[in-house]
């Protein structure tokens, strides 16, 4: 039992990181620093807070990559 929640983590980390890594770009800016992704943009203020949407939509690339990830890796752990 152990071993397969160890597998877990490692796929909802894994996924995760994929997830970061495959974020969409913001036009004229690029992809969005980690620190904004995470926070899902709450700290974006005056100018900056249109890219709001796009801090979301990158949280939940991020969110739906450790998902699978996780997934994934418990499926495998099982057989």
């Amino acid at each position: 039992m152990g071993k397969s929640k160890g597998f877990v983590f490692i796929g909802l980390a894994l996924g995760g990181i994929t997830g970061f890594l495959l974020r969409p770009s913001v036009p004229l800016v690029g992809q969005l620093p980690l620190e904004t992704v995470l926070t899902r943009g709450s700290e974006l203020k005056g100018f900056n807070a249109m890219l709001i949407p796009y801090a979301e939509t990158s949280f939940n690339y991020v969110l739906a990559g450790a998902i699978i990830g996780a997934g994934f890796f418990w499926f495998f752990s099982k057989r």
